[in-house]
């Protein structure tokens, strides 16, 4: 039996479970990523992405046909490449380089038939603007005559056991009708269920729709957060119960800050290209961005005026942060909004220590102390603040403890006894 060979460029949070997939279904999957410390640990069985195990990782390389690396001469001959890079900001800007970097590194090797689909984030217009172009210069072939392109924005939801990458419907799109049939055709061996549209710029706006949705509302209950705390009102329970309306509602809840590869970065894209096109401002993004980027510092002043209610001041304080990672269960960091806040700590002259297991070692941030979540490490800290609510976290800890906590979560358990009960404060 002959196998097709897939490349995967990012073998991260998007990319690894592609990956496995694709080698189950029968692929040889050359799997591309430019941190080799990521590379080494795959080749060694080791899996840094929650939702592959390491066996799973260890049952794939056992086929022989997964083959982690970080050299492109290893991609030659290629039947279907994916892109799974990051999209981040710089400065407010999208930052596309990983896109035109990978691009024109499969450019080189790309051959008659062969079908390249972009996952990464990105505004409408990328594929067909910038990605076509960089590939047929690369190669000297024509897209929709000699070889196929489309895009398919990535639904990962890491830590999600209900909704993987096969049991997520998935958004195609081609360049052409030609280009459209191969994208679908490969992601129907993949997921239960493709989503074909009309063009790649239908499909970027799509993610861009998707996660706009999520950062306004999110930026709605923060907001409404930091008010109903100042009326003495619980927004959490008016948020439980607004939840029991079976229709016209969906619960979003609040929290400190936004993170990872989407909601502090896919909404600005959208921004970016309606202000770049049309002239105009996307007035919602631009004020969800102003409340969600600004929660850190709502967190840090609760934290003042609970430490300053005990006649202690924030310098030399000793602040220990639960969660790194801007999601329960997993170890991404990225725009995590932990890191802004532990920055904000630290120029009040703290010293801030951090749990999380989930976070890789050479990615553990630097000025952050790393420690375990014990009775002792709770008692030794003068503030506690629970950002991300892993699922091991033994989080009765905090309820016991005479120890000030500030609970962006809602998920510290009731205090008992009750005389404890004013040591533990939500968001």
């Amino acid at each position: 039996m002959t196998h097709r060979t897939l490349v995967i460029v990012g073998q991260g949070y998007v990319g690894l479970p592609v990956t496995m997939r694709a080698v189950e279904v029968g692929y040889n999957v050359v799997g591309i990523d430019l941190d080799a410390d990521r590379i080494g640990n795959l080749r060694g069985g080791i899996s840094y992405v929650d939702d592959v195990s390491h066996d799973q990782l260890r049952a794939a390389l056992a086929t022989g046909r997964y083959l982690p690396t970080t050299d492109y001469a290893d991609v030659a001959g290629f039947d279907v490449a994916v892109i799974t890079v990051p999209t981040p900001l710089r400065d407010t800007l999208p930052d596309l380089s990983f896109i035109e970097g990978s691009s024109a590194s499969l450019a080189e090797h790309l051959t008659r038939g062969a079908t390249v689909i972009l996952e990464s984030t990105t505004y409408p217009g990328t594929t067909e603007e910038m990605l076509v172009p960089i590939l047929e210069n690369g190669s000297g072939l024509q897209a929709g005559r000699d070889f196929y392109v489309g895009y398919s924005p990535e639904r990962i939801d890491p830590g999600n056991s209900l909704w993987g990458f096969v049991e997520t419907p998935k958004v195609v799109s081609g360049i052409d009708a030609d280009s459209l049939a191969h994208v679908k055709a490969f992601y129907d061996e993949l997921v239960n269920q493709t989503v074909p549209v009309s063009s790649p710029k239908e499909a970027e706006l799509t993610k861009l729709l998707e996660n706009t949705f999520r950062h306004v509302n999110i930026a709605l209950v923060n907001e409404l957060a930091i008010f109903a705390h100042q009326l003495g009102v619980n927004v959490w329970e008016s948020i439980e119960a607004a939840g029991t309306k079976p229709f016209g509602f969906m619960k979003f809840t609040p929290g400190p800050g936004v993170g990872g590869h989407c909601l502090p970065v896919d909404p600005s894209y959208l921004s970016w290209q309606v202000k770049r096109k049309l002239g105009q401002n996307f007035r919602f993004v631009e004020l969800a961005n102003d409340v969600n980027d600004h929660m850190p510092q709502y967190v840090v002043q609760r934290m003042l005026e609970l430490l300053n209610e005990r006649g202690k001041p924030m310098k030399n304080s000793r602040v220990l942060l639960l969660g790194l990672a801007y999601k329960k269960n997993t170890g991404d960091i990225r725009e995590a909004p932990s890191l802004h806040l532990a920055d904000l700590l630290r120029g009040y002259g703290a010293a801030v220590s951090a749990v999380d297991t989930h976070v890789e070692s050479h990615r553990w941030p630097a000025g952050i102390a790393q420690t375990t979540l014990t009775r002792e490490s709770v008692a030794a800290a003068d503030i506690v603040v629970v950002l991300t609510e892993h699922d091991e976290f033994d989080l009765g800890l905090l309820s016991e403890s005479a120890t000030l906590v500030l609970d962006t979560k809602n998920c510290v358990p009731p205090s008992v006894p009750a005389a404890a009960a004013t040591s533990v404060h939500r968001l």
